[in-house]
């Protein structure tokens, strides 16, 4: 709910943007623990819950760490305005009630994240939202599914977890020209790798709980936008739905960003070397990296995001069947010793998940089918442990079928 104030380099940007500091002149950025504020005056009061004047009300409604938070990371998005929430999805919800109504339609990626197909697809489909599911790369295609009720059009890229990558500026164009709106999912490549507004997208949709903070500590959503849209649209959402953003869990994610284009580069370089070792392994049948030059989408990658491919790939295992592949698949994550079994990422850790019993789990396999999350895949989130000591682990169970 705040605006960016300086011209400062992204990387001072992410160590400096955030509220002025408190008369103590504290230099880490303060964790403001309080559901309340005291207010100076009945008329004072009177004119700040009814939007006329700045400064904090209530607990739901704004809190200065929060602020912080939201500052910095629409510097580092290039955007007017941030808005933050208690997670990804709810800034998905906050941002499909602010913008949608009964007898409207989204256009979506079919290849979004498992949580987001089923809350578009099926929870809001309740409410009277129309959706149409197309092919990520397929810009034909979204532009046939174009109706006259289309006011958004919703992408992820690199998606979860195959890392397909959709073309910004033409989706832009497409959305611009039927009179609807953009959003993009930037939880995979950060604005450390990837900056969708300066693309042409509207709005920026973050999972905080990823890279935002980077150590897998807490969870965070964000949406980064005009300060119109983020003022007189997303506002009165949380205002009235509450999916408010813990001070904590802010002031967490706000140090993360500290280190978050550091952690990114080093990240992605790792993932790099591990999709080129996994490229030439024998029990391996196919790697997906938007670094490597065998994805269908490298070149775009490379161009949208600063030449690196990001921190997350996919691998699916040689396998005959959907059920030899599925076995297979387990007993290597079985085998781990190092890495972690879960279905999270952005950590420093690296974690692995098998995507169709997780994380596209509530799918059907139709779904899983058409969105390419086979049962012999497994996604690889890179963290930043030594390189050998990864592949040594994946070996494990590899070699062992």
């Amino acid at each position: 709910m705040t605006q960016k104030k300086t011209d400062l380099h992204r990387d001072t940007l992410a160590v400096r943007e955030a509220v002025e500091r408190s008369q103590y002149g504290e230099n880490s950025e303060a964790l403001y623990l309080t559901s309340g504020y005291v207010q100076p005056s009945a008329e004072a009061a009177a004119r700040r819950f009814a939007g006329d004047e700045e400064g904090f009300t209530y607990g739901r409604y704004g809190n200065p760490t929060v602020a912080s938070l939201e500052q910095r990371l629409a510097a580092l998005e290039g955007a007017e305005a941030c808005i933050s929430t208690a997670s990804g999805m709810s800034a998905i919800l906050m941002m499909c009630m602010g913008l949608l109504k009964a007898g409207d339609h989204v256009l979506c990626s079919h290849s979004m994240f498992g949580s987001t197909i089923k809350l578009i697809g099926t929870d809001l489909a309740k409410f009277g939202v129309e959706s149409t599911f197309v092919s990520q790369t397929d810009v034909a295609a979204w532009k046939a599914a174009i109706k006259p009720t289309t006011k958004l059009l919703f992408a992820e890229t690199p998606t979860n977890p195959l890392t397909e990558v959709c073309d910004i500026r033409a989706l832009a164009d497409i959305a611009h020209n039927a009179g609807a709106l953009l959003c993009l999912d930037n939880c995979f490549a950060t604005p450390a790798l990837q900056l969708p507004i300066k693309l042409g997208a509207d709005i920026v949709m973050h999972s905080g709980t990823k890279y935002l903070d980077g150590q897998g500590r807490v969870m965070a959503g964000a949406l980064c936008a005009s300060q119109e849209l983020v003022t007189k649209t997303f506002l009165p959402v949380l205002k009235s739905a509450g999916m408010t953003l813990a001070p904590f869990n802010a002031w967490v994610v706000l140090k993360g960003l500290e280190t978050l284009d550091i952690r990114m580069q080093a990240q992605s370089a790792r993932a790099l070397q591990l999709a080129q070792w996994l490229q030439d392994h024998p029990s391996v049948a196919r790697v997906h990296y938007p670094g490597l030059a065998s994805h269908p989408q490298h070149a775009l990658a490379m161009a949208q995001q600063s030449g690196c491919g990001g921190a997350v790939l996919s691998f699916e295992v040689k396998a005959g069947d959907a059920d030899q592949a599925r076995a297979r698949a387990f007993h290597v994550l079985d085998a781990l010793q190092v890495m972690s079994l879960s279905p999270n990422l952005g950590d420093t850790k690296p974690l692995m998940a098998h995507p169709a019993s997780t994380s596209h789990g509530r799918l059907t396999e139709a779904q899983r089918q058409t969105a390419g999350v086979v049962q012999g895949l497994i996604r690889v989130a890179v963290g930043l442990e030594h390189l050998q000591d990864i592949q040594t682990d994946l070996d494990r169970g590899l070699l062992t079928f």
